[in-house]
């Protein structure tokens, strides 16, 4: 079962790019397969592609190395960014950041992981992101 798509960014590429990688997974939450000659109906209504094989559509893990501290604070405003222009998708899928620095430090099992829409707050990578009120 897949639990997350890990993307490592070694900063070989600018903060926007790595941003515009949101809209790709946001694509393919919600991509659904034309079969020619058959229309959706009640009874058999179009279903995303990774329904068929996930009960939840994998996490979004982003992995930062080869930045310092302004440079991960950097590529996450660019993904915070990239993420608020995509409407419901980083609330239905957890999007979540770390240094790779933090992750060979503490464990990738240990809360270092930023929620992109609340980079301020560190949460395992299994859990959603949201904070409950």
């Amino acid at each position: 079962m897949l639990r997350a798509f890990v993307e490592v960014d070694r900063a070989t590429m600018g903060p926007e790019r790595l941003a515009a990688k949101l809209t790709a997974y946001e694509r393919l939450h919600r991509y659904v397969p034309l079969i020619p000659g058959r229309r959706p109906t009640l009874q058999e209504p179009a279903v995303e592609e990774w329904r068929r094989r996930y009960p939840l559509f994998p996490r979004i893990l982003f992995v930062l190395d080869r930045t310092g501290p302004t440079g991960v604070e950097n590529r996450i405003s660019a993904l915070r960014a990239g993420a608020g222009l995509l409407a419901r998708f980083p609330y239905d899928v957890p999007v979540l950041v770390a240094p790779l620095a933090d992750l060979v430090q503490h464990g990738p099992s240990a809360p270092v992981w930023r929620p992109v829409h609340d980079p301020g707050w560190r949460v395992r990578w299994t859990e959603s992101g949201h904070r409950q009120t």
